[in-house]
């Protein structure tokens, strides 16, 4: 019997588009799709049955690919979809069995699944192809956050040589900003090309901000890393010569360069931070017992205590933000508030100096009054 597709927007169509964007499918992040675990498992089955994905199992590295017969159907049905990525030399139809390449398949593969959990637009049929070799049309504006991997940058064609080894796995656009995305995965270390890294900002700020879409006229890129656990951070800020090579990551090359896990912790510190008015509602319940900050004040904060002391809102994870306020607060040998989710203070607490006082933010209670679909 000759393999079916299953219906649109099934949870197997959902599986079978992901793993088509991805190349190979790092099989543990089924599980951070909706659904129950015992259902997403049978679900994998049935594919399996249907021949249209299998196991490939190398160097401790297990993913889940399509089948010849899984590409030619998607092709058949979604051309414009999937030509770019079941078609030609591309990483994510030659696929290689090397353990490196197979990791950065993975890498973005996990930044894409957060990406969808946060209800940001992922697939070809949400977006609109602002890095298509002619800009869009005038007058183009972005209504919704999407996301678009280190391929699609390739659309651009010459232009996009300039930044082919940037470690970025794509980039996030959202109404109010552009943003580099990176996922260091597990890792504590990561060996930047920082003028790659440089070149990638410069080609943000040229083509998007001040050539394709003119709602970013005013804008400055951002950045955002994902990464396993918190448990990374602290290697990440480090300062000194301990640490050169995530220098990058704080030295001011982005002045917001967030640090967000790759599970439901980040899908939420996602979508406040791509939706202003989550994020006032946030800012509004934390400011009734505090101050209004001082404008003139020669330290970044966002409000006062009742001490006189400086806050700093850090639940975003905003990396040189958070560096900025702590050495602010050694120079000036005094107390300040640090306010950040429950998970992200035994991280911080690393990160900063003993002048740094901790208050939490109770995670499970935000999500349910902000996002009760998480």
């Amino acid at each position: 019997m000759q393999p079916r597709l299953p219906a649109p927007d099934t949870l197997s169509d959902i599986i079978l588009t992901l793993i088509a964007l991805s190349g190979e499918f790092p099989s543990a992040q089924i599980m951070r799709l909706s659904g129950g675990d015992a259902y997403k498992e049978s679900v994998v089955k049935q594919l399996k049955r249907e021949k249209l994905v299998r196991t490939f199992y190398r160097d401790g590295l297990r993913g889940l690919r399509l089948t010849a017969a899984a590409k030619k159907l998607l092709l058949k049905r979604q051309p414009e979809q999937f030509q770019p990525y079941l078609t030609g030399c591309s990483d994510t139809n030659r696929l290689k069995s090397e353990a490196p390449r197979r990791r950065r398949l993975h890498r973005m593969a996990e930044v894409l699944v957060t990406m969808y959990n946060a209800e940001i637009g992922v697939f070809h049929e949400e977006k609109s192809p602002v890095f298509s070799p002619e800009p869009p049309c005038s007058g183009f504006r972005l209504e919704w956050p999407a996301y678009y991997s280190a391929r699609e940058l390739k659309d651009m064609g010459q232009t996009a040589v300039k930044v082919r080894n940037s470690r970025a796995t794509g980039v996030l656009l959202t109404p109010a900003g552009v943003y580099a995305v990176y996922n260091v995965g597990p890792f504590f270390q990561i060996k930047w090309e920082y003028r790659a890294e440089m070149r990638l900002k410069a080609l943000l700020q040229t083509e998007l901000c001040r050539r394709r879409i003119p709602q970013y006229q005013d804008a400055v890129p951002l950045a955002l890393v994902f990464g396993d656990s918190m448990a990374q951070l602290p290697a990440f800020m480090a300062e000194g010569i301990s640490s050169p090579q995530n220098h990058f990551l704080v030295d001011g090359s982005y002045d917001h360069f967030y640090f967000l896990p790759n599970d439901r912790h980040g899908e939420l510190l996602l979508r406040l931070l791509f939706d202003p008015t989550a994020q006032k509602s946030l800012d509004a319940i934390l400011l009734e017992n505090l101050l209004p900050g001082a404008p003139r004040w020669n330290i970044e904060h966002d409000a006062i205590d009742e001490n006189g002391d400086p806050v700093l809102f850090a639940y975003l994870c905003d990396m040189p933000r958070i560096r900025r306020f702590d050495t602010a607060l050694n120079l000036q040998d005094r107390n300040g508030v640090v306010i950040c989710f429950d998970f992200q203070e035994e991280s911080l607490r690393q990160v900063c100096g003993a002048q740094a006082i901790f208050q939490t933010i109770d995670f499970e209670k935000v999500a349910s009054l902000l996002m009760p679909q998480t």
